[in-house]
């Protein structure tokens, strides 16, 4: 008998946890997790969780033990980030609900994770724009603090450059790399900006070096034609080639055939850095869900019609909040996000918002001050972070208050937290061994129950 498959994407924003959420997610299922909102396991209709070789054989495997062994090792650290695509499938083997069900023995259900950087997402909008479309929005955006004070080099360069001229390689290299390297200054931690395509210009892989990422923007002329051998020939051509032979390859061949999807955000990061990194951040997800729409003018319906039936977006690093903050987190990001899905007239599939931490890194602390006692979180800094002067050892622990988010939501938006909110990376904690014999402890966690419920629970009724 066939069993159903559920292929669930998981993406995020720069920095977002994408890596540490799909780990946690499978150990917390494999190993009988805390989860109490995951109605199918608290009804006891699990009978067994197991990996099985994905289905996919072009596409790298997700590095699941290596980074079990990071998390909770003697050097317990965070694994590295997501650079490329991969994937893991999930058996999930229960008992229906229902009384048909039962009898059509749908007990097992595949669930395929495909795990890929939240830069490919933002690259699909590329699929819709000729190259002197894109090269006059990158140009506008540039001209926009805090990208104007970043692009100095890379617009001093491009002002040497004469779109009719031939085409010369050297001056190609250089605009790429000054290019390259304004895109990763806008990523920066005291910037965090989102909007920032093309994605493989910042995770190149085997491609660096290749004429298809050596190409850069140009001021063009509204009415012009690039002619043959001219620079603007040039940079037409490879960013051609790049939507054809990067973008659309991996539209048609993954993303189109997801079911459902998981945007992970890094909220936190974005209010911190100030206004125009919030600014960014609802152009980056009005981008995503412009991915996801659907109608007559849509370039995906054709395809995605009948796909991604849901799509979560996850504030992450909830527990980098008190407890108190963690609703006005989800609030400031359901409210970016019903912003975005506005904008971009999407319609057909259920949305949600949740504020999570896949990994619970801090725990809850109450610290008196000045006869004022603030809730704050504890944990143990990554050794090197900084705070108020205190430099950590990656040993100590520490409590501190972060900060709080407002009550309403649009105030979290204007700016006025710039600064405001202080965080510092901590360590994994270390795992509790306590339980039935022979049993594997697993992560803490905040909401990821919720998020599982969303993503796969009607699929197990």
């Amino acid at each position: 008998m066939v069993s159903p498959t559920l292929r669930i994407g998981v993406t995020g924003l720069s920095r977002a946890g994408k890596t540490v959420f799909i780990t946690a997610l499978v150990h917390a299922l494999l190993h009988g997790g805390r989860l109490p909102l995951f109605a199918s396991l608290t009804q006891g209709r699990i009978n067994r969780v197991y990996l099985e070789p994905q289905p996919d054989d072009d596409v790298p495997r997700f590095a699941y033990e290596d980074h079990v062994e990071a998390l909770s090792g003697d050097d317990r650290r965070w694994p590295n980030s997501t650079r490329r695509l991969s994937q893991l499938r999930l058996t999930i083997e229960y008992e229906a609900s229902g009384l048909i069900a039962r009898n059509l023995q749908r007990s097992r259900l595949h669930v395929d994770i495909v795990d890929y950087p939240g830069e490919w997402l933002l690259d699909l909008p590329l699929m819709s724009q000729s190259y002197a479309q894109w090269s006059a929005a990158t140009l506008a955006a540039s001209a926009r603090e805090p990208r104007k004070q970043l692009a100095r080099k890379w617009l001093a360069h491009l002002t040497t450059l004469d779109p009719s001229a031939p085409a010369n390689e050297p001056d190609a290299q250089k605009a790429a790399k000054l290019f390259t390297a304004y895109l990763a200054s806008c990523r920066s931690d005291d910037v965090s900006l989102s909007t920032l395509p093309p994605g493989r210009f910042l995770m190149p892989g085997d491609l660096e070096g290749s004429p298809l990422l050596t190409f850069a923007p140009l001021e063009l002329d509204p009415s012009s034609t690039a002619q043959d051998g001219s620079m603007h020939a040039l940079m037409e051509r490879r960013y051609n080639a790049y939507v054809s032979r990067i973008v659309e390859p991996f539209f048609y061949n993954h993303f189109a055939r997801l079911d459902r999807q998981i945007v992970l955000v890094d909220t936190l990061s974005a209010l911190n850095a100030g206004p125009e990194a919030v600014t960014d951040l609802k152009a980056a997800l009005t981008d995503v869900l412009s991915c996801f729409r659907q109608g007559a003018n849509s370039w995906a319906s054709a395809i995605f019609g009948r796909r991604a039936d849901r799509i979560l977006f996850a504030a992450t690093k909830a527990d980098l909040l008190h407890q108190s903050s963690h609703d006005r987190l989800e609030n400031v990001l359901r409210l970016i996000v019903s912003d975005a899905a506005e904008k971009a007239e999407f319609a057909g599939a259920q949305i949600d918002v949740a504020a999570i931490a896949a990994i619970r890194a801090t725990r809850e602390a109450s610290v008196k001050q000045s006869g004022e006692t603030l809730d704050c979180i504890a944990g143990t800094p990554i050794s090197g972070e900084e705070l108020a002067g205190e430099i950590f050892d990656g040993k100590t622990e520490a409590a501190i208050f972060p900060g709080d988010l407002p009550n309403d939501p649009a105030a979290a938006l204007d700016g006025s937290l710039e600064d405001q909110l202080k965080f510092v990376r901590f360590r994994p904690p270390v795992l509790d061994a306590k339980g039935a014999a022979g049993a594997v402890a697993t992560f803490p966690h905040i909401r990821l129950d919720r998020t599982l419920e969303f993503l796969v629970g009607d699929r197990l009724i």
